[in-house]
């Protein structure tokens, strides 16, 4: 599994493993889906389910969590905003990052309303969020 990069450069890095090749950086994505919309509005709600996508030794439970969903990925990882932006080196070539975002950018919806538009927003200005 990927691990903290040293370097103080945000973002998601390819290990070139060599120090004569220097990692490269992986292109940063925006995506919209309500349904991963969702899941960021139920891991603000229930830690245990934040806990288990943060786990990244638990790979597994990730894959779970995101196929019960209808994403099927053969090697998810879930970041927070601190982890992405101190920087993040991938470990294998078919990873795909994603970063939650932080709960503290939302505040308690009013009326009717839910946090799902709020949800996908912050998706879409936080790289690679889900």
């Amino acid at each position: 599994m990927g691990h903290r990069n040293q370097k103080p450069t945000r973002g998601i890095w390819k290990n070139k493993g060599s120090i004569d090749d220097p990692d490269e950086k992986v292109l940063d994505f925006s995506y919209t889906s309500d349904v991963l919309a969702q899941l960021v509005v139920d891991a603000w709600a229930n830690t245990a389910l934040r806990t288990k996508l943060l786990k990244h030794s638990d790979q597994a439970g990730v894959q779970t969590e995101l196929a019960n969903r209808g994403v099927f990925l053969s090697h998810p990882v879930v970041l927070t905003e601190s982890e992405y932006n101190t920087g993040w080196t991938q470990e294998h070539d078919d990873e795909v990052v994603l970063v939650l975002p932080n709960e503290s950018r939302k505040i308690p919806p009013s009326g009717a309303f839910t946090l799902l538009e709020t949800a996908k927003l912050l998706m879409a200005v936080t790289p690679n969020g889900i």
